[in-house]
């Protein structure tokens, strides 16, 4: 049980985080602060929040548990305005996408406070934004990745650990640049994939007339192109490296489709798809992977 959370940005992910922590009876009392006070005002109209407060600094006044759920290129400056009230008692925590960059920021804004402070990734989110769409469920059942630095306080993991799992998630540990490695592959990337394919529609002179006639495929392929364009922004440039060489593997893989029609080669068609379609067909989310040693 905490007495009180100090929440900095309420929206989909803090405020989802609060609502969470308040039905499964882990919180007295949070307190809220975002950059735009009307999204702080509403936080506190929907009961996502019960106090307003006017700075990050004062969000934290008082806090055994902090969340920071701001856009990634913006925790450096979050952590330094709230360092000299963060103590080695107090949880800290973010909820960001990429983590090299989060730790790179931590290390240099927290400094001798960084033992409080635990990276984590919860796989969660949907492609609207605000704290409207704020829900307690949507952290159940889903993975956290924690990525705590060399500094981190055992005590302060062991204490996210068990509030996640009491939120009802699976968590794993991983090091920074192994997660933004292997999160470029299976989320930034297809994010980058969606973005482009509407942004290749759209550039078409028929493009109303396609979009018409597009169906079920269609919008659960491109669904996630209608996330949050600055928060992805940031997320593709802080994690542009991994990004990159991810888009080498896809182009190499489009260009094994393109070169099988191109020399009307029916089979390596055949079994260029075969392949995706078991390959699919037998991954079930958060599933642990195989080892070969086991098959």
């Amino acid at each position: 049980m905490f007495e009180q959370l100090g929440l900095i940005g309420c929206g989909l992910m803090g405020g989802s985080f609060a609502k969470a922590m308040k039905r499964a009876g882990l919180v007295n009392r949070v307190v809220g602060y975002s950059k735009s006070p009307s999204t702080t005002e509403r936080a506190r109209q929907l009961g996502v929040i019960d106090v307003e407060a006017p700075s990050a600094l004062l969000a934290v006044a008082g806090a055994d548990i902090v969340l920071v759920a701001v856009p990634v290129a913006a925790t450096e400056a979050t952590l330094k305005a709230i360092k000299h009230l963060v103590t080695p008692q107090m949880l800290v925590m973010d909820v960001g996408s990429t983590k090299a960059d989060v730790v790179q920021a931590a290390r240099a804004s927290l400094r001798d406070q960084i033992g409080s402070f635990v990276p984590a990734h919860p796989i969660a989110g949907r492609e609207v934004a605000g704290v409207e769409h704020s829900d307690p469920d949507l952290y159940t059942g889903r993975q956290v990745i924690l990525t705590p630095t060399e500094r981190t306080l055992t005590a302060q993991i062991r204490r996210a650990e068990e509030l996640w799992t009491a939120l009802g998630c699976r968590v794993s540990h991983m090091s920074p640049e192994a997660h933004d490695a292997a999160f470029a592959a299976v989320s930034h990337l297809p994010h980058m994939l969606a973005f482009a394919m509407m942004n290749s529609l759209t550039n078409q002179e028929r493009s109303d007339e396609l979009l018409s006639l597009a169906g079920p495929g269609f919008r659960d392929f491109t669904r996630i192109a209608a996330s949050d364009p600055k928060m992805w922004r940031d997320v593709l440039r802080a994690n542009r490296d991994e990004v990159l060489a991810q888009s080498r593997q896809f182009q190499q893989a489009l260009a094994q489709f393109e070169k099988a029609l191109q020399g009307n080669d029916d089979q390596a068609l055949e079994d260029l798809i075969t392949l995706a379609s078991h390959t699919r067909a037998n991954w079930r989310m958060g599933a642990q992977r195989t080892r070969k040693d086991d098959l």
